[in-house]
C-alpha cells in the first residue's frame, strides 16, 4: 500500500530523469550477466547501482533502437520519429531547431527542462527545447573537457561523466525551491571510444577475459573480403576484450549511484521517473565486428531500466519482455505528464507495461540505417524487420546480401535461411511484414544523408561487384618457357617451385610438369583465406598416374583438397573436423578442366569441363583460415585426408583460386 505522502505525490505530474550512455550494449549490466549464467560473456562485470535501479523498477529485456548510431538515435529519443523524417540521418548534422520534441512540449506544459552532458549533433552549441544546459560539443575529451553552460564556454577539471553528474545534481538542488515539475536528460560520454576511464576504475576487472560465443567467426555479407573475422574456433573458451570499455561503464555506474542518492536527498525519490538506457548497442567481436550500425542483435539491443516508485509494488523488480523502442520514449514521457502527443510521433507509450503485460502490443518493428561518411565504416543502407522470433535484413540495391534469421532457434544469427526452401513460409511472412512497415513508417531516403566516398561505386563498400568472382591466385603455365612463374591475379601471391619443370603441353602451349616428386609452395596470405566464404579452385591438367593431389590447403580440421582417386577427380572439404568428399563417376579426360566449389548455401560441387559431376551438402563454411599452408601437386603439412594421396604426376596448364562461386 502507498502511504498518504506517496499518494499525494502520485497525484502530481512526475519529474523525469532520463540517463543514457553512448555505445553500451544490452548485456553490459551485471544483472543481465547473472541472468544469462554460463551464456554471459562478462560474468565478472559489476554494476551494483544499475542493478539496484533494476530491482527497484522495471527491466525491459527486449529494448531496441530503430537506428543504431549515436546522433540519429538521440534524435529519435527527442522526437519520437524515424530518422528519415526528423532531420538527422548521420552524425554530421545539427539537430533542427524547429523539431517538436518531448522537451519543447513539456516546457510548454510548465516543466523546467535541462540537458546535461553529451549531445553529439555535429558541432551544435544550443540545446533546442531546454531551459538549461551544461553540455559539450561533439565527443569532447574524457579529462578536463570544456563545457558550454547556458551558452557560456566553461573550463572544467575532472573526468567528463563525473562532471556531468555534478551539473545534474546541482540542477536537482535548484529545483528544490521550485514548484515546477522538471525533466532532465543526462547524456554520458561513456563507454564511447577511446575508452578512457577515471583513475578510480583503471584497475577494475584486471586480467579478465570475455567468454567466446559462436558468432565470432560468422561472415558479414556487405564487407565481402574485407570482413574482420576473429581467428577463433568453436573450442575457444575465452577471448581478450577491451576492459577499459567495461571500466568506463563501471564508472558510469558510480555516477548513477550518486544521481539516485541525490534524488532521495533532494526529496524527489517517489515522484521521479528514472529511465536508463543507451543510444545503441555495440559489437565486441561478434560477426568479426566492432562498432554498431548494422542490424545484428548486438547492435540493436540496448539496456532499458525504468523506476517510478509512485506506482508501488507492481512496478518494482519487474521484468518485461515486450519489444520497446527508443521511438517510444517521447510519447511515454508525455503520457506520464498528461500532455497529448502529436499525431506525427511514431512510437507508443510503454507506461502501461510498467505494471502489467501489454495487451495488443507491437509484434514487429522497422529498422533503418543510411550509409554515412564515417571513417572506417563500410556499412551500407539497411532496412530490416524484427519480430519476437525472427528477423529479415535487406540491403537496398543488393538483394544478394539479404539475410533471414530464426532468432528463437538461432539467437547468434549464424544461419542465413533466406534461400532455404524449408523456411519459405517464414521468408514470405517477413517479406510481407517488411513491405507493410515500409508504408506505415513512410520510409524514404532523405536528402540530408551524408554519403561516404565509396557510395554509388560498383559493389558498394567492398568496391567491386559482389556478384562477380574475385581472383585470389592465377597461374598460367602456357608461357612458362618465355617468362618466370608469377601470380597474375593482382594479389601478388608468393610462389616457390620445388623440382618442377616447364614442359610442352597441348596445342603448342607450355605447361608445368610435376614428376611425382615436385610441387609448388604457395606462401600463406590473408587473401587466400577461405574462411566463411564461397570458394572455387580451378585447375586444367593432364594426369600421368591415376592418383595424386592437385592442390591442398589446410588440414583435417579446416581445409580442402582437389585430387585424383583411381583416375577420378574428387574434391574434399573439412569444416571444423567434419570431412565431405564429392567424386566424379568417370576418370579425368586428357586435359580436363576441374572446378571444385564451396557455395554460399553450403554445398560442395565438382565440375569437369563445366559440367556438374558431383554435389553434396556441407555442415557449414570453412570456419577459419587454415593454419597449414597451400601446395600445388602435394599435401605436405597436416593431411586434409588420411591416408594422404600421393603427389600428382602429370601436367598442369593453369590454376585459379577464386573467392566466390564458380561461374561459366
Amino acid at each position: 500500500m502507498l502511504g498518504l505522502g506517496c499518494l499525494a505525490q502520485a497525484a502530481t505530474r512526475p519529474n523525469f530523469l532520463f540517463i543514457y550512455t553512448d555505445d553500451q550494449r544490452h548485456d553490459a549490466l551485471s544483472v543481465v550477466q547473472q541472468e544469462q549464467g554460463e551464456k554471459g560473456r562478462f560474468p565478472w562485470l559489476k554494476t551494483p547501482h544499475l542493478d539496484r535501479l533494476a530491482s527497484e523498477g522495471v527491466r525491459f529485456r527486449q529494448a531496441f533502437v530503430v537506428n543504431s548510431l549515436c546522433a540519429p538515435s538521440r534524435a529519435v529519443n527527442l522526437t519520437g520519429r524515424y530518422n528519415h523524417l526528423n532531420g538527422i540521418a548521420s552524425n554530421f548534422r545539427p539537430f533542427p531547431t524547429n523539431n517538436v520534441t518531448h522537451a519543447t512540449l513539456l516546457r510548454s506544459a510548465g516543466y523546467s527542462t535541462a540537458y546535461i552532458g553529451k549531445w553529439h549533433m555535429d558541432s551544435q552549441r544550443d540545446r533546442p527545447g531546454f531551459d538549461h544546459h551544461a553540455s559539450f560539443i561533439g565527443h569532447a575529451r574524457y579529462v578536463d573537457p570544456p563545457f558550454i553552460v547556458d551558452g557560456k564556454d566553461t573550463p572544467t577539471q575532472g573526468w567528463i561523466d563525473d562532471l556531468s553528474t555534478d551539473y545534474a545534481i546541482a540542477f536537482m538542488k535548484r529545483q528544490q525551491s521550485s514548484d515546477r515539475p522538471w525533466s532532465m536528460v543526462v547524456g554520458f560520454k561513456s563507454p564511447h571510444g577511446p575508452f578512457d576511464p577515471p583513475a578510480r576504475t583503471k584497475t577494475r576487472f584486471t586480467g579478465e577475459l570475455a567468454r567466446a560465443v559462436p558468432n565470432l567467426t560468422t561472415p558479414v555479407p556487405y564487407l565481402g573480403d574485407q570482413a574482420r573475422r576473429r581467428d577463433t574456433d568453436s573450442k575457444t573458451a575465452s577471448v581478450p576484450v577491451n576492459l577499459d570499455y567495461f571500466r568506463c561503464i563501471s564508472a558510469v555506474d558510480d555516477c548513477v549511484g550518486r544521481l539516485l542518492d541525490a534524488l532521495e536527498t533532494c526529496g524527489f525519490y517517489t515522484n521521479t521517473v528514472v529511465i536508463y538506457t543507451s543510444d545503441n548497442g555495440y559489437y565486441l567481436g561478434e560477426h568479426g565486428l566492432g562498432d554498431k550500425r548494422s542490424a545484428y542483435e548486438e547492435s540493436l539491443r540496448v539496456p532499458l531500466l525504468v523506476r517510478y516508485p509512485a506506482l508501488g509494488s507492481a512496478a518494482r523488480g519487474r521484468v518485461a519482455d515486450e519489444m520497446v523502442l527508443n521511438l517510444d520514449l517521447a510519447q511515454t514521457l508525455l503520457d506520464f505528464a498528461g500532455v497529448p502527443a502529436p499525431k506525427e510521433m511514431q512510437g507508443r507509450s510503454w507506461r502501461p507495461l510498467l505494471t502489467s503485460p501489454g495487451k495488443d502490443w507491437r509484434q514487429a518493428w522497422f529498422y533503418e540505417y543510411f550509409a554515412e561518411n564515417q571513417k572506417n565504416s563500410r556499412v551500407p543502407d539497411i532496412t530490416a524487420i524484427r519480430t519476437a522470433n525472427a528477423k529479415l535484413i535487406r540491403y537496398p540495391d543488393h538483394p544478394e546480401w539479404t539475410e533471414l534469421f530464426d532468432l528463437k532457434a538461432d539467437p547468434y544469427e549464424l544461419n542465413n535461411l533466406y534461400r532455404d526452401p524449408a523456411h519459405q513460409a517464414l521468408r514470405t511472412e517477413l517479406e510481407a511484414g517488411h513491405q507493410r512497415l515500409l508504408g506505415e513508417v513512410g520510409y524514404r531516403v532523405p536528402a540530408y544523408t551524408d554519403r561516404p566516398a565509396w557510395w554509388g561505386k560498383p559493389g558498394g563498400p567492398d568496391g567491386q561487384p559482389e556478384n562477380l568472382p574475385r581472383l585470389r591466385l592465377a597461374l598460367d603455365f602456357s608461357q612458362l618457357n618465355r617468362q618466370p612463374l608469377a601470380d597474375t591475379s593482382g594479389c601478388g601471391q608468393t610462389i616457390t617451385a620445388v623440382r618442377t619443370a616447364p614442359a610442352a603441353g597441348r596445342e603448342q602451349r607450355g605447361s608445368l610438369y610435376l614428376s611425382g616428386n615436385a610441387h609448388l609452395e604457395v606462401a600463406k596470405a590473408k587473401s587466400l583465406s577461405p574462411a566463411m566464404s564461397a570458394w572455387t579452385v580451378e585447375i586444367t591438367a593432364k594426369a600421368q598416374k591415376p592418383d595424386g593431389v592437385l592442390l591442398a590447403h589446410g588440414g583435417k580440421t579446416q581445409g580442402y583438397m582437389l585430387w585424383l582417386n583411381a583416375g577420378k577427380p574428387a574434391f574434399t572439404v573439412n569444416v571444423s573436423g567434419k570431412t565431405v568428399t564429392v567424386q566424379a563417376r568417370d576418370p579425368l579426360p586428357a586435359w580436363g578442366a576441374l572446378a571444385g566449389t564451396i557455395t554460399t548455401n553450403r554445398q560442395l560441387q565438382l565440375r569437369i569441363n563445366g559440367q556438374l559431376v558431383g554435389e553434396a551438402p556441407l555442415p557449414g563454411l570453412i570456419a577459419k583460415d587454415p593454419n597449414d599452408g597451400m601446395q600445388v601437386g602435394a599435401d605436405l603439412t597436416s593431411p586434409v585426408l588420411e591416408p594422404t594421396p600421393p603427389k600428382f604426376s602429370g601436367w598442369i596448364e593453369s590454376l585459379r583460386i577464386i573467392s566466390g562461386e564458380w561461374k561459366p
